[in-house]
């Protein structure tokens, strides 16, 4: 008789345009965000089957944009090869009769400075999900993939990007006490949902984001006891802008929110916005661009997020002269995402 094979899929969006970031971590105790939850998602297959009765089951990871296929032993020890990936998988209680592969892939560039690490975290914590008794509704997911990097994995995160990929759409949020948070999604009429999408870019700056040393100097300044944390109120305000820009239809006042927080990064630190983010902006101003934010924490690679004018041929003119700039500068296909974190049990 054919052994009984399930297979669990989940994807989770990527985040662009985070106004706000920075004020989504401890050392900010209270912060607005609204973002912009995006496909390409990140992508989890489980090919789960029972295994012989008394033997415990066997875990395999496929990491397919890494090439890389291993297999773990729970309870992991060490975190050594993906350590996001095993982590995730050893923070849940799984049913030890069951063997299963890990199937993980995203067409994102990998450090893109769009949350691709937390949307694979939330799509995988929501797959496994489905293999364990109740459920987790996709806040609690979102919460439980923070605790994976912070927790499990001692790393420094903020919560806007793990609650992105879990909750999709135009994502406001409200951290009323790090890391609790409330978040609304914004609903908007079809024709400015699909003007918006139409609109904007998101850039590739050529390069994996790397800026530890930057973070770590910004981090450093604002998390001493009495610091002065008055620079990141015009992170906080770009949020609320943007959020009653895009209530008002007003693609024109969301631009300036996006500006007015790039501005406020560069504020925080010169390097969060890089070189290579400027000469990017400047041509994307003499296309008429109304809009730039560089997406996360800033800094050198990673990507940019712009707004452009209403007429497409001067979008495509910008992205025809974007990649003639070298660099390896390149614009990358997205489209808005309604929803967050899905999951299901494929029929064969």
């Amino acid at each position: 008789m054919r052994a009984t094979r399930r297979i669990i899929n989940a994807v989770a969006p990527i985040r662009i345009c985070d106004l706000g970031g920075w004020t989504d971590t401890w050392f900010a105790e209270t912060g607005c965000v609204l973002n912009i939850g995006v496909y390409p998602y990140a992508e989890v297959q489980i090919y789960v089957s029972e295994t012989e009765k008394g033997k415990d089951g066997t875990i395999v990871i496929n990491a397919e944009n890494f090439n890389e296929r291993y297999a773990i032993q729970p309870p992991v020890d060490a975190y050594d090869r993906h350590p996001l990936l095993e982590a995730s998988i050893d923070i849940m209680d799984l049913p030890r009769s069951l063997s299963f592969e890990v199937n993980l892939y995203s067409s994102a560039p990998a450090g893109c400075s769009t949350g691709t690490s937390a949307a694979v975290s939330v799509a995988l914590l929501g797959a496994l999900d489905l293999l364990t008794p109740g459920r987790h509704t996709p806040h609690e997911i979102a919460a439980l993939a923070h605790r994976v990097e912070t927790e499990k994995l001692k790393l420094q995160s903020g919560i806007q990007d793990q609650l992105c990929s879990a909750y999709g759409g135009i994502c406001y949020m409200d951290m009323f006490h790090y890391p609790l948070a409330s978040v609304s999604q914004l609903q908007l009429p079809n024709d400015l949902w699909w003007e918006l999408e139409r609109r904007l870019a998101l850039v590739y700056l050529g390069r994996t984001h790397s800026s530890s040393d930057v973070h770590r100097q910004v981090i450093d300044r604002l998390d001493r006891k009495d610091a002065d944390k008055s620079a990141l109120q015009p992170l906080r305000e770009a949020a609320v802008k943007g959020k009653e820009a895009l209530y008002s239809a007003d693609l024109a006042a969301f631009g300036k929110a996006m500006i007015q927080n790039t501005e406020a990064q560069a504020a925080l630190h010169p390097a969060l916005v890089s070189e290579s983010a400027w000469a990017v902006i400047d041509l994307a101003r003499r296309h008429g661009a109304i809009g730039w934010k560089v997406n996360g924490a800033g800094g050198e690679g990673g990507s940019l997020t712009v707004l452009c004018p209403a007429e497409g041929e001067r979008k495509r003119a910008f992205s025809d002269a974007l990649e003639s700039m070298g660099e390896g500068f390149k614009v990358i296909p997205t489209y808005l995402s309604r929803m967050g974190l899905r999951r299901w049990e494929a029929l064969e």
